[in-house]
């Protein structure tokens, strides 16, 4: 952090009220442990914004703006509140001024901010960035990588490493082969990650004499995803993480209509509850009040047509509960029974089922506005929705064996000289858990730098041994 303030312009701020996902564990904090990277202005890359990929559009404001959680939570409350009121005009007005030029709101926040900050370092220091670039082998010598053999803009490129290749290809998240192979069954169909995160990079760490870790519970971190087609065609993955599910009047039901887990734990947790209930896929299922106040996965609060969702069968709609259980094809005595159950769970505030609520995880995701629980409300206003959720891997945890230098290991453990591996390439340091955000971030750059500095300091030592 330190190196980034000092050397890339970054000022990291702590996320004041983001408690870590796992509240029941020892050391569990209340907040101020993630970090969050300031906003940046895309304008500054120039011509080269184009260059930095675009977030998940169904989660920007019009398709093309980016807000951050906390901004999206003032939202709610626009027309209401004089600071939400003035912070939808100000950054609105910023879109609409970008929109004149820019294919999307210039003004980048969270990961995207991130990325497009450390690009605008690299261009300002003339660091060569090849786009359009595969790397179809290592070169071994030796005992040694010592090179790369890349496919670049349709000519054959020999590069030489003086100090070492670093692997860092996203894991496997958007290959349909390694999830069948790898990933929990019944295997997940989709993923909004980049889609060339194939395991390439996986397969050259392998071909060089490295080795996978052990298998983790899950060989994945995990979202619930809600999918439908957007209107050029292409397919929309929905990440249900903190907008929907820990908000007051939300169920999620299996095929039996009952609930199987804390709607508002963690979304690696919940999605792990779909797999170890058998419930992949469930349904979450609100009413009409919900529905209007927070929305649901793609529909928006205050939605005043939901006729597009309707008619692609995103959104199933029925007059009473009895009915939205048999257009949805769950048990119609249980969903019924859960809904009257979890009607006095929210009378009381208590959730005596999963707890939900019962954490400052849940309620810092919930409706502080209200009681007697931030997570917990009746769904008793018909019209009643339901949207179906299923598993979808962010990212993967199963990868390259490593130490504590990101240096590649093989089976005997010994370490492959000139070669790291780092974010989902790296076999994950948490043992696949996904305990705060930031949990792929962190150890993805900590350990890119950790390899920066044993590759630099491996080279400098091998030249003072020759010249000794």
């Amino acid at each position: 952090v330190e190196y980034l303030e000092r050397h890339a312009g970054f000022r990291f701020r702590p996320y004041e009220h983001h408690p870590d996902y796992r509240q029941e564990l020892p050391g569990a904090a209340l907040g101020r442990r993630p970090l969050e990277p300031p906003e940046f202005d895309g304008r500054l890359l120039g011509e080269r914004f184009g260059e930095v990929a675009w977030p998940i559009r169904e989660l920007m404001l019009f398709g093309a703006m980016m807000v951050t959680r906390g901004e999206a939570a003032t939202l709610l409350h626009a027309g209401r509140s004089f600071r939400a009121s003035a912070l939808g005009v100000n950054l609105i007005g910023r879109y609409l001024a970008d929109r004149i030029r820019w294919p999307r709101g210039t003004r980048l926040v969270l990961g995207n901010a991130l990325v497009a900050r450390l690009y605008h370092a690299l261009v300002q220091r003339n660091v060569p960035v090849w786009r359009e670039a595969r790397t179809k082998r290592l070169l071994v010598s030796e005992g040694r990588v010592r090179g790369a053999e890349i496919e670049h803009e349709g000519r054959a490129v020999r590069v030489d490493a003086r100090h070492g290749i670093v692997l860092a290809g996203g894991g496997f998240p958007a290959s349909a082969e390694l999830r069948e192979k790898y990933l929990r069954k019944p295997a997940p169909r989709h993923t909004p990650a980049y889609e060339g995160c194939v395991g390439e990079t996986l397969r050259l760490g392998l071909e060089a004499g490295g080795v996978l870790g052990a298998a983790n519970e899950d060989n994945a971190l995990w979202f619930p995803g809600s999918v439908a087609r957007r209107r050029d065609g292409s397919t929309a993955v929905y990440p249900h993480i903190v907008l929907d599910r820990a908000k007051p009047g939300l169920l999620a039901v299996g095929r039996d209509g009952r609930r199987f887990t804390n709607e508002a734990a963690s979304y690696h947790e919940f999605t792990r509850g779909m797999y170890r209930s058998g419930n992949v896929p469930a349904w979450l299922v609100c009413d009409r009040r919900f529905l209007w106040k927070y929305g649901l996965g793609m529909v928006r609060p205050m939605t005043f047509s939901l006729q597009p969702h309707l008619e692609n069968g995103y959104l199933k709609r029925a007059a009473s509960v009895e009915k939205l259980a048999a257009i949805i094809g769950v048990d119609p005595a249980g969903l019924a029974e859960t809904v009257l159950r979890h009607g006095e769970f929210a009378r009381r505030g208590i959730d005596d089922d999963f707890g939900k609520g019962g954490s400052a995880y849940d309620v810092a995701n919930g409706d502080a506005r209200h009681a007697p629980n931030p997570c917990l409300g009746a769904i008793d206003a018909p019209p009643y929705y339901a949207v179906q959720v299923e598993p979808v891997p962010l990212g993967t945890s199963l990868g390259l064996s490593t130490n504590e230098h990101a240096q590649v290991c093989d089976a005997a453990g010994a370490t492959l000289a000139g070669l790291y591996a780092v974010g989902n390439d790296m076999h994950s340091p948490l043992g696949g858990e996904y305990p705060g955000a930031g949990a792929q971030l962190g150890p993805g750059m900590t350990f890119g730098y950790l390899a920066a500095l044993h590759a630099l300091g491996a080279r400098q030592q091998s030249m003072e041994r020759r010249a000794a």
